[in-house]
């Protein structure tokens, strides 16, 4: 069974979002040890949303209870979060719904910034970062292969991606109203990760040349050579936050990076500039809040960003949906598909074996020969060819719990229920608009 552990900007506010994501690690090695009730596990943690995608096992009745409350606890001690806090900040989503939610974050439809780009290659390096670790199973792979191919397909099938704004573009929005000539405008850049050149690419689209980038783990020197900028030694980092206009903060560094001291002492030295703007992009914040109390000094951080978001452009909302929709219900089909998959194989068994025993008693009389043989095998694959067919058809159609129950009782077979899920079952019945093959 697929479940998703969801806490998102929907859900939470940015403070719990952030405690999350600082903990992420912890979560991840604390879901692996669920072995248990988890076989597998992909953790999603980004600005705005912290999921975790899980293959859980399902040998009891309640099992779905049992396990969303396994993955409550998991998460609560990891993250030193109070269980009932999770609770009222988070949702569960089980079976069928947990491809189609995946698919609508992946394509961009449940972020801050309907459409954002950023968030597909989040999807990506999510699984990457599984496979590394060796938590992917066989469906969560698929579902996220899945998460790929849909947003691919919102991208190059609607308009969404240019309706929307990232998350980067949104802010500089918002600073519009602040800068008079982004031309002469010196930015000061911290973070050398995809949200960095995402900023960078949004501030020169804007005419600003002047741009220089920081890193607290020492990468500025090969992000700055790659992409034509100034890098900032740690001993410069006062002087050129004290001639900075705008400083864009986007690392993945677990403390703050400009502390109110830090920025206090720029404002000492002479030549700082009056007005300064401080767009924080990072989770965990990188920017202390109380900077925002100097004379001078505007921050701008994602929940201030968030709460101008511009509204969702329906008609490229409602395509994108649809299309993730239409790969929901398929991905739904192909696992109820899955699910008569044990059926096929012990029917196909139990035909071959009453075959090799008839052939092995014909041998015995003398009576085979290779070719009567090999033509004997061929004619029991063309017998179950249709049937095979048949059975996923009928899977596809909500149907396959009777595909075997037939199979048990007609060839005296012993295969267990279809291990598709009820409510998979239901979706593929929905899709098909409640019919099922005939």
């Amino acid at each position: 069974m697929l479940l998703c552990f969801s806490s998102s900007h929907r859900t939470a506010d940015f403070d719990l979002l952030e405690r999350l994501e600082l903990h992420a690690p912890a979560v991840k090695a604390a879901l692996s040890e669920r072995s248990e009730v988890i076989s597998g596990s992909v953790v999603l943690a980004t600005c705005n949303r912290f999921e975790a995608y899980l293959d859980v096992d399902e040998p009891l009745t309640a099992a779905r209870a049992v396990s969303v409350e396994t993955v409550i606890q998991a998460v609560s001690s990891a993250a030193g979060i109070d269980a009932d806090e999770l609770r009222e900040s988070s949702t569960v989503i089980c079976d069928h719904g947990v491809a189609e939610h995946l698919f609508a974050v992946s394509s961009g439809l449940e972020s801050v910034v309907v459409g954002e780009g950023e968030i597909a290659g989040q999807v990506r390096r999510a699984l990457e970062g599984a496979r590394a670790s060796g938590t992917v199973t066989s469906e969560l792979e698929r579902l996220f292969q899945g998460a790929s191919r849909t947003s691919r397909g919102v991208k190059n099938r609607t308009g969404i991606t240019t309706a929307g704004r990232s998350m980067v573009r949104l802010a500089l929005d918002l600073a519009e109203s602040r800068v008079t000539d982004w031309s002469q405008t010196h930015v000061l850049l911290v973070g050398t990760g995809a949200y960095a050149g995402a900023s960078l690419a949004a501030l020169r689209d804007r005419g600003v040349t002047d741009v220089r980038v920081f890193s607290p783990s020492g990468r500025a020197a090969k992000f700055a050579n790659s992409h034509d900028i100034l890098p900032v030694l740690s001993g410069e980092l006062v002087e050129v936050l004290a001639q900075s206009d705008i400083v864009v903060t986007c690392s993945a560094a677990t403390d703050p990076i400009l502390t109110r001291g830090r920025l206090a002492e720029a404002l000492t030295m002479s030549g700082a500039v009056e007005r300064r703007l401080i767009v924080d992009l990072g989770l965990p914040r990188n920017v202390d809040p109380a900077v925002a109390e100097l004379p001078g000094t505007e921050l701008l951080d994602l929940e201030t960003i968030s709460r101008h978001a511009p509204l969702e452009e329906l008609n490229a909302t409602e395509d994108a949906r649809l299309i993730v929709g239409e790969a929901a219900a398929e991905f739904a089909a192909q696992s109820a598909e899955q699910s008569v998959t044990p059926a096929l194989v012990a029917l196909r068994k139990h035909v071959f074996d009453v075959l090799d025993a008839e052939i092995e008693r014909a041998r015995g009389r003398g009576d085979a020969s290779e070719q009567t043989e090999a033509a004997l095998r061929h004619l029991a694959g063309v017998l179950l060819h249709t049937p095979s067919v048949r059975a996923r058809e009928l899977a596809r159609g909500g149907e396959a719990q009777a595909v075997v129950d037939a199979a048990n009782v007609l060839f005296g077979l012993d295969v267990p229920d279809a291990q598709a899920p009820a409510s998979v079952l239901r979706a593929v019945d929905d899709a098909v608009g409640g019919t099922a093959a005939s």
